[in-house]
């Protein structure tokens, strides 16, 4: 039933997707619209996007109000705001206080303040990506980010392989276990080291297909006895998951604040 209702929820706000055309002037004209659009329709979900202001996290020649991917630089894109509210839509459930996220692929570093957000002081949000200059460029934008600092999780970046099990070196700054994890590119198949950091009765949400593909949103559920459930979502173009692309030792660039 669970399942079917979320089917049901997402394909309803894939259809006033289809309608929604607004380009805000501002986060909170991109925001609201989101909401009419019936994207956004947890009141969480519309707090934490509307306290973190996208502007801040694209690049100053970007269009960060419009509903579109934004590029980065180093081949990356921040995704749409429409996928973000959808991934953070998902996640609703596990993203509540004092929980912990794991977000592969942090970019910019928007998720990841989002979630930062929705899970409060008392949680904690490791971001991880495997180019330097995006690890370097999330950490410098949350670092400037101060009421995230003053209301939000503990975040930590760290720069390493996120497919791997990259934990050893800084097992003492991140936790064991993950309550949410989120993918930002899609993986050939869920990523077993990611099952293993999913906390029971936590969920995971990872983009699943080939490059030239089909691609869909994976959503995976591990109840507490440890057994995993896999429900398929809408379909979606994301960059691969690059594998093996960093093989230095984990690096956290953003350890200060943080004591997990």
């Amino acid at each position: 039933l669970k399942s079917v209702f979320m089917r049901t929820a997402v394909r309803a706000a894939m259809a006033h997707l289809a309608r929604y055309t607004e380009r805000g002037s501002s986060n909170e004209e991109l925001v609201v619209g989101l909401k009419r659009a019936g994207i956004i329709s947890s009141p969480q979900v519309f707090r934490a996007m509307e306290a973190v202001d996208r502007g801040h996290y694209v690049p100053a020649r970007g269009t960060p109000y419009e509903d579109a991917p934004q590029p980065i630089g180093h081949r990356a894109t921040i995704s749409a705001p429409h996928m973000h509210a959808h991934v953070l839509e998902l996640l609703a459930d596990q993203l509540t206080e004092g929980k912990s996220v794991l977000d592969i692929g942090v970019g910019s570093g928007y998720l990841a303040a989002c979630m930062a957000r929705m899970v409060g002081p008392t949680g904690a949000v490791v971001g991880v990506d495997h180019i330097p200059e995006l690890v370097q460029m999330s950490a410098q934008n949350l670092e400037k980010d101060q009421e995230l600092k003053a209301k939000s999780a503990k975040v930590v970046i760290v720069l390493a392989d996120g497919t791997a099990d990259w934990t050893d070196s800084v097992s003492e700054k991140v936790p064991e276990k993950y309550d949410a994890i989120h993918v930002g590119a899609a993986a050939a198949e869920i990523p077993p080291p990611l099952i293993e950091r999913l906390a029971p009765g936590g969920r995971m949400v990872v983009p699943v297909g080939p490059p030239n593909g089909d691609q869909y949103i994976s959503v995976v559920d591990k109840d507490q006895e440890g057994h995993l459930s896999v429900t398929r979502q809408m379909g979606v173009r994301y960059v691969p998951l690059v594998a093996g692309a960093y093989t230095g030792p984990a690096t956290c660039v953003s350890c200060d604040r943080s004591e997990l």
